[in-house]
């Protein structure tokens, strides 16, 4: 997910301890805020795990969103027609200051941000994997707004209430405009689902690629997630990885039948006991593969950011030289 924690579990001992840590994560009164279900704030103080664990997972949330307009952005010189490009620049931009607003909830908590995107471009932090698949056709862009901002959303929603207060706040308008790009991609498939036989081919293609890599954005079951308990316990998510992951399959299934488009799993059947849709088994190898670096886009999506982060160098230069002078202009009219 992006929203989600990829990370590997945290060795004992290493916190990324800020100003204000507590000294261990078992603290009876921060865990007495978080049963209270209040909101911890930038100057309160936490366990140093913590906010070691906010840190990882907010950056790797900002770090996806910005990698995340990599796909898309690829398709804006070759939309098929002025308005489809329009919305597509709109959404892309939109996912640029998801990207923002939360290094700017991540450096409440002491870290700074140009350490983040360190970090991101030696590989030290991760994103999500749905953004080392390739968006081959004009209809990846209505799959990715179904089902990958469709699964963004239902992991998202509940970080609206995560116990950190600025995360959960820069959720709620994220969330808001992640409602937007899935209802855009529903209406792209629906318009080449509706069209041609070409058009309905095209669109059952791209459900057939993004299907799973979609079930995978929730992470790995939760048996294999080394940071999912000590996360629900802090209030930091607030679902399980397999929880969100069937409340996505049960969301999207009907949706799909709406569509007129068969989902790529044959072992997909309704459990009506229990009032949910079973998928097939889900092959986490590839999930492991591609957060390893060895998915189709892994090594491209990196360099393409690390070229884009060079180029902007003159525009940090010109900036930090400007509020230089305007420090030092202040300083002589005081």
């Amino acid at each position: 997910m992006y929203g989600n924690d990829f990370g590997p579990p945290e060795p004992a001992g290493v916190t990324d301890a800020g100003p204000a840590d507590l000294g261990g994560e078992d603290d009876a009164t921060f865990l007495a805020l978080i049963d209270a279900d209040a909101r911890v704030e930038p100057r309160d103080q936490m366990p140093g795990a913590y906010r070691a664990s906010l840190i990882r997972q907010i950056a790797q949330h900002a770090h996806s969103e910005i990698i995340g307009m990599q796909p898309e952005g690829n398709w804006i010189g070759r939309a098929p027609s002025l308005k489809r490009k329009a919305i597509l620049l709109a959404k892309v931009q939109d996912e640029a200051g998801h990207g923002l607003y939360l290094y700017a909830a991540a450096e409440t908590l002491g870290v700074d941000r140009s350490e983040l995107l360190d970090k991101l471009h030696s590989g030290r932090q991760k994103y999500s994997s749905i953004f080392n698949y390739p968006t081959l056709t004009w209809a990846d862009m209505g799959a990715i707004g179904w089902l990958v901002d469709g699964a963004a959303i239902v992991n998202q929603v509940p970080i609206t209430r995560c116990s950190y207060g600025p995360y959960a706040r820069a959720m709620v308008r994220i969330c808001k405009e992640e409602s937007f790009h899935q209802r855009q991609g529903f209406e792209i498939l629906h318009t080449l689902s509706n069209g041609t036989s070409a058009q309905h081919a095209m669109a059952q293609d791209a459900v057939d690629r993004w299907w799973w890599p979609s079930l995978m954005m929730f992470g790995p079951p939760d048996d294999a997630s080394p940071n999912s308990e000590r996360s629900m316990r802090w209030g930091i998510k607030r679902f399980s990885n397999d929880e969100l992951r069937q409340r996505f399959v049960d969301m999207t299934v009907p949706q799909s039948q709406a569509l007129g488009l068969t989902l790529p799993d044959p072992e997909l059947s309704l459990d009506e006991s229990a009032g949910h849709w079973r998928t097939g088994p889900i092959d986490f190898r590839e999930l492991f593969e591609v957060i390893g670096g060895n998915g189709p886009c892994n090594a491209a999506r990196l360099a393409h950011r690390r070229a884009a982060h060079e180029r902007g160098q003159w525009v940090r230069d010109a900036a930090a030289a400007f509020a230089a002078k305007h420090a030092t202009d202040a300083q002589g009219a005081a």
